[in-house]
């Protein structure tokens, strides 16, 4: 197929063969269109100081703005879809946003703007993401092959998209999915008409059953045992070796668990402000 990974495996299921660098890619997207709304913001404040209207001081913020939301929104279809190939687009549109804002940031510190200036910080926030995101789609060109390479990389779907028994998705959804359950909407459809059995839930896929994860913490275990087996065991290997076998999932869900207290305080901030 047109650049297609899977041309001759099926998958029963609507959802993504993940590229390289995927959640990287959805927690920079999240923490770009952060620093986006607050250089609107900034703008908009700077606008509202100066007598006549400046335009350009949060349209270009605006623009930009939606264009990271269309941008994820087309790397969510194209994951989807399986047609890697069309990434060259973004590939284009993060080299031109990383080169202007590198632009704009050199003649910040050419006109002497430093550090005390807001808008100065922001711009090197962006600079940052920007080449960032460039840097993650450049790695996926590498490691899959899809263009510049005469033989591109061809990549097995799981065993568990090619299974109709398997509905319960959760590992093989996008990091807003899995951090919202989004992709359960029609699990909780059905549930609010009728009481749902394990039939209708599915297999669980083989990544999250026990025996799956007794294996990897065992592996990981033994690796432990290897390494040190000169020195006294403890509680300190099995640590290591929950570190070793879960240490991303753990690290992924401390991330969500730390940014959902931080936004408690967006409640108590806002009234504070009204008041």
């Amino acid at each position: 197929g047109w650049g297609s990974q899977s041309s001759k495996v099926h998958i029963h299921h609507s959802t993504w063969l993940h590229f390289p660098g995927h959640n990287l890619r959805w927690i920079l997207t999240f923490i770009l269109l952060f620093v986006l709304v607050c250089e609107i913001a900034e703008g908009i404040v700077s606008d509202g100081v100066s007598e006549s209207r400046h335009l350009h001081l949060y349209m270009p913020a605006g623009m930009a703005f939606l264009a990271a939301i269309t941008s994820v929104v087309y790397y969510h279809n194209i994951e989807t879809s399986n047609f890697p190939k069309l990434l060259i687009a973004l590939l284009f549109y993060w080299t031109l946003a990383f080169i202007t804002k590198t632009i704009k940031f050199v003649k910040f510190c050419d006109n002497g703007v430093g550090f005390s200036q807001l808008r100065f910080c922001l711009t090197g926030l962006l600079v940052a993401l920007y080449g960032m995101l460039l840097a993650v789609e450049i790695n996926v060109i590498r490691v899959r092959r899809y263009v510049f390479f005469k033989t591109p990389k061809e990549v097995k779907p799981p065993e568990d998209l090619q299974d109709l028994g398997v509905r319960f998705l959760q590992p093989f959804v996008n990091l807003l999915s899995k951090g919202t359950y989004w992709w359960m909407n029609t699990f909780i459809k059905t549930a609010h008409k009728k009481p749902i059995d394990l039939k209708t839930i599915g297999k669980l896929p083989i990544a999250m059953r026990a025996l799956t994860n007794y294996i990897r913490l065992n592996e990981a275990f033994e690796a432990q045992k290897n390494k040190r087996s000169s020195s006294p065991q403890g509680s300190r290997s099995i640590w290591r070796a929950l570190c070793c076998a879960f240490g991303r999932p753990l690290l992924l869900s401390s991330t969500f668990r730390i940014l959902a207290d931080l936004l408690g305080f967006a409640g108590p901030l806002c009234i504070s402000g009204i008041v």
